[in-house]
């Protein structure tokens, strides 16, 4: 059984900007995602979000502006017990973090930063894509919880061409 990762409203609050491949905009929001299983996103939407003690970008919480992204998370985690938050995030001051050993790369927040960027294909993540740490819990406002959706499995079919 295959699975979809779908979003279910396309609708955006007014300024709220989706996916894109440009680094972030300085004072804009985005919409992200959060990959996690089912249990520990019901703990953040009583809670809310915490930071991470580490990763890549040291502390944080890690988001990123694709779904796809998202969904993988958490790795070698059961498909069927994952979910993924999606949520709305003022990015305030961003920096690039396009390099392994990059001088701020798990210190961007003591520099006045608010959201350290990854860019796509930078050779930070191993899948090349986007990711992006925000430092303040509260500048996310979580939107809702996307599930997977089963895809039935359909038998190839056997075409046939005719000249």
């Amino acid at each position: 059984m295959f699975s979809l990762w779908a979003e279910d409203d396309f609708a955006l609050p007014v300024g709220v900007s989706y996916l894109g491949h440009s680094q972030p905009h300085d004072g804009e929001t985005y919409v992200m995602y959060h990959g996690t299983t089912r249990s520990n996103a019901q703990s953040i939407l009583h809670t809310g979000f915490c930071q991470s003690a580490g990763g890549m970008l040291g502390r944080g919480i890690y988001l990123s502006r694709d779904l796809l992204k998202a969904s993988r998370y958490p790795i070698n985690h059961p498909e069927s017990d994952r979910v993924v938050i999606r949520v709305m995030v003022n990015v305030g001051k961003v920096i690039a973090i396009n390099y392994q050993g990059h001088p701020l790369q798990k210190t961007w927040h003591a520099y006045g930063f608010d959201t350290a960027w990854v860019p796509p294909n930078c050779g930070m993540v191993r899948s090349g894509l986007e990711e992006d740490c925000v430092w303040d819990p509260n500048r996310i406002k979580i939107m809702n919880i996307i599930k997977p959706q089963p895809l039935p499995y359909h038998e190839p079919r056997q075409c046939s061409f005719y000249k």
